[in-house]
């Protein structure tokens, strides 16, 4: 137990939600790469190579969590180097699954978008931050080009992402307070632009489409499947049903859902990992519900939703505004994508290639999200005093230390942990106040 409480710092409910989603990859991607085990030289090789990955993240988190949060504000000078690496898939970018996506450098094959996501969160958090510096309409426009380039590079090659990305800067704005009349501006011409665009790329004629990249196509092909009132599969009397075309993934992940019924097949059970191209990574939420059953479909949503409200939470208890804004950026990425991912799954919305986080196979998404949650637990142990037993809140003090300077962001600290206001409001005895006590008893037994 004591070494448990060593290792195992921040806050605790956040390591409970991590290493369960983390057992739930390691028994549904096991179950889900039958497709990908049967073409391997063993059947352990792909569960290794995912396990391998899960087991990074791992280190990562142990290794992010000791760093005090004011070391993440380093992630607002990560964005120029991602935004050079978008730059650079489009020139020397690696293909995978048809997409340029990929870049390799050294042997490491990673998606530089992935990077480009935690580095905008980190310079949206640290630019909010900084109230002293800017004003509400500088911050506004700050944040939304830096936005706008880098959403605008991914998007050549990923728009559901760009897309993903750029809401979470938006949601990230509302929070902190950025001009509501200014963002509902901003939203209602983006709104007008995204419903004229899938208009457009509706009703386009075939001869116009003849002329636009494979990427357009594929758009145009998920807004017509997912908007064509026609039934995905034509049911005749005494003939066979035949499951192919562009549905064949939308059908598949409906089929396991209606398999799973309330407790599921159980892991290894299913059928429909072997039919889903992507069952261990766009579907794996369907695979869980027909070999865990609505139950266990609950049960990850509700891990999720945990996370987010927890990270409110830790939010609410930071006294300084970048990891405030730090924390909700990295746990609304976490949720939105994953709410995305399952959404896909019982086809709510048109297929957008989004995995869910730290559950489907990957390996740049997988160690991004493990970093996301290093970066949740760095805040709750430093920013908000939250899982320290044996110690008290480093980041107050370390962030006076030389060569940075103390984030007060422009704003009076209020209920600091030294302060008797805050004891109040936690009900908390403060230690320095307990330590005069202390002296003051001592010097009066001495004259006595």
């Amino acid at each position: 137990m004591d070494l448990a409480s060593k290792l195992f710092k921040g806050d605790r409910v956040i390591w409970i939600i991590f290493m369960f989603l983390c057992l739930i990859s390691a028994v549904e991607v096991f179950s889900a790469t039958s497709t990908i085990a049967y073409k391997s030289v063993t059947h352990w090789e792909p569960i290794a190579r995912h396990a391998t990955f899960m087991l990074g993240g791992f280190v990562l988190v142990l290794l992010m969590h000791n760093l005090p949060c004011r070391f993440y504000t380093l992630l607002s000078v990560a964005l120029p180097v991602s935004v050079f690496l978008l730059i650079l898939t489009f020139f020397i970018g690696v293909e995978i699954n048809g997409e340029k996506r990929w870049l390799n450098i050294l042997g490491f094959t990673f998606q530089p978008s992935e990077i480009a996501k935690i580095a905008l969160v980190g310079y949206t958090a640290f630019i909010m931050s900084k109230r002293n510096w800017f004003t509400d309409k500088q911050m506004f426009w700050w944040i939304q080009g830096g936005a706008a380039v880098v959403c605008g590079l991914i998007f050549f090659t990923n728009g559901s992402t760009a897309i993903l990305l750029f809401s979470i800067v938006q949601m990230m704005m509302f929070f902190g307070q950025i001009s509501i009349v200014r963002l509902a501006k901003c939203w209602g011409i983006l709104m007008a632009v995204v419903v004229l665009m899938v208009l457009l790329l509706w009703k386009m004629p075939d001869g116009v489409m003849e002329y636009m990249p494979e990427r357009v196509h594929t758009w145009k092909a998920r807004i017509e499947r997912f908007f064509d009132p026609a039934p995905p599969v034509k049911i005749e009397p005494g003939k066979t049903i035949h499951i192919d075309g562009d549905d064949y993934q939308v059908v598949h992940a409906k089929i396991a859902l209606a398999r799973g019924g309330v407790w599921g097949k159980f892991p290894g059970h299913g059928q429909q990992r072997d039919f889903l191209p992507q069952a261990y990574s766009d579907f794996i939420y369907a695979i869980i519900i027909e070999e865990m059953g609505i139950a266990g479909g609950i049960f990850v949503l509700f891990l999720y939703i945990a996370l987010l409200v927890r990270v409110g939470m830790i939010a609410r208890k930071c006294d300084k505004l970048f990891p405030k804004f730090l924390v909700l950026g990295c746990g609304l990425l976490l949720v939105v994508q994953a709410l995305t991912n399952m959404a896909v799954a019982v086809d709510l919305i048109p297929v957008t290639g989004q995995p869910l986080p730290l559950v489907s196979r990957g390996g740049t998404s997988t160690v991004i999200s493990c970093a996301y949650i290093g970066i949740i637990l760095s805040i709750s142990r430093f920013g908000a005093n939250m899982g320290n037993d044996e110690e008290e809140d480093a980041c107050p003090s370390d962030e006076n230390s030389p060569g940075i300077g103390p984030e007060t962001d422009g704003h009076r600290i209020e209920n600091s942990p030294a302060s008797p206001e805050g004891d109040e409001r936690t009900g908390e005895t403060n230690p320095l106040e307990a330590v005069a006590e202390l002296k003051e008893e001592t010097t009066t037994e001495t004259k006595i």
